[in-house]
């Protein structure tokens, strides 16, 4: 191969992961995160769902009970940050490939997902210790809160 070759190659390659990755954003929608005020774990939790191309905007929300109760989430669910996407609710410290699936699935009927309180080392409760093992949790107006993905 040529100079001229390789750097065809080289831009060309570039071009198409820069491409990929504008594209994949694009295809995400926009998530809005409520959270308390100053809360720097839901910083992480964003910065989390950042890096998988969500375009993120945050909220603090001194109230975040009301809007938990607007959005039907059973108030003994609750965490520290609440996202909307789509018009569904997440709602904690959600891994972002549980998100991903969760809108590429689109369940009907349901408000959204939930990882009540705040487990050591999810995404955003990252220390470098120990793991909880949690649930992400499925929730509807009609059923009782359902195991969606462990962890």
């Amino acid at each position: 191969m040529n100079r001229r070759t390789i750097l065809f190659s080289f831009f060309a390659s570039a071009f198409a992961l820069i491409a990929l990755q504008a594209g994949r954003a694009a295809a995400l929608p926009a998530m809005a995160v409520y959270r308390n005020p100053g809360c720097g774990c839901c910083e992480g939790w964003v910065k989390h769902m950042s890096a998988a191309g969500f375009m993120v905007t945050v909220e603090d929300d001194p109230d975040l009970n009301a809007r938990r109760q607007s959005l039907n989430i059973p108030a003994e669910l609750g965490s520290c940050h609440i996202g909307v996407a789509d018009g569904y609710a997440f709602e904690g410290h959600i891994p972002a490939g549980d998100v991903l699936k969760f809108l590429k699935e689109r369940p009907a009927g349901v408000i959204g997902l939930v990882v009540p309180g705040m487990p050591m080392e999810s995404p955003g409760m990252e220390s470098g210790g120990s793991a909880e093992a949690y649930d992400v949790l499925l929730i509807s107006a009609s059923a009782p809160p359902a195991v969606y993905a462990s962890h």
